[in-house]
């Protein structure tokens, strides 16, 4: 079902992204590589460029123009777009009152913004072809993660934008899909910003106990070709979401007493 058909994958020179674009590439669709590193892009391409019909742009999603040339280089090139995978984000660990209200600012700009911005530009192509629009957000942007605030807050926003394109479009059978991958290794946290906006620089977790970026890829794929409105992984995500409906009280006291388990928490 994917033979053919244009793929945009923002964030794609690592993790999950990466994984997405081999694993589209593999069911024979033409990618779109979309990061800020340009050299770690064209090696992706070349690697897969050996499958399937890879393009390659340069980048910045907090970049309104970045992304409109994104878009712009895809129609150029292919003439369509078939699906929009909106993946390109960072994470942040602290406290919200030791919080610099700039590392808010850069994860808004970088996840939400990112998300509205390539959206708005491919939304009139996927329209036409009556494609697929995904945004990768978190179990975060289901339940507020203590010492996330910044990140939280920036997928329910992307959730909210993501759902009300749907409604809007109800009648024009353009797929939305909410995807929520649960802790993955995707070296996301190792990226992730502390209080004054430094990168963190080494993951609190076990990332090895967590479910692959290749097995989330795949998920997110199945998502697409089946046109599912929402995707929520891993069994403590999944039991997340579902207890929070009905025990919302109790799930703040379970995931405050989970988080600060993690060495070097700021929970006490």
């Amino acid at each position: 079902m994917l033979k053919d058909k244009v793929v945009i994958i923002t964030g794609a020179s690592s993790g999950i992204g990466l994984a997405a674009a081999r694993e589209f590439a593999l069911h024979g669709a033409k990618v779109v590589l979309a990061a800020r590193n340009l050299d770690k892009l064209q090696e992706i391409e070349k690697e897969l460029s050996k499958t399937t019909s890879v393009l390659a742009v340069k980048t910045d999603v907090t970049s309104e123009a970045d992304c409109k040339n994104l878009i712009d280089q895809t129609i150029l090139k292919f003439g369509t777009i078939d699906c929009l995978i909106n993946n390109a984000g960072i994470s942040m660990r602290a406290l919200f009152r030791d919080l610099d209200l700039a590392v808010i600012r850069e994860l808004m700009n970088v996840n939400f913004w990112g998300t509205v911005f390539c959206t708005k530009y491919a939304l009139p192509w996927l329209l036409k072809s009556k494609g697929s629009l995904a945004g990768v957000i978190s179990i975060a942007g289901f339940k507020g993660l203590p010492a996330r605030s910044g990140y939280s807050a920036s997928k329910f926003a992307i959730a909210g934008f993501l759902e009300t394109i749907r409604v809007e479009h109800l009648k024009d059978n353009l797929h939305v899909m909410i995807f929520a991958p649960g802790f993955t290794a995707s070296g996301i946290r190792e990226r992730a910003l502390v209080a004054d906006g430094s990168r963190q620089g080494e993951t609190p977790r076990e990332e090895n106990k967590m479910m692959s970026a290749q097995e989330c890829a795949k998920h997110l794929v199945r998502g697409v070709v089946k046109r599912k409105r929402q995707v929520i992984l891993t069994p403590v995500g999944k039991t997340l979401v579902i207890l929070n409906k009905f025990f919302p009280a109790l799930v703040d006291r379970l995931e405050y007493n989970y988080m600060k388990k993690e060495p070097g928490s700021p929970l006490k």
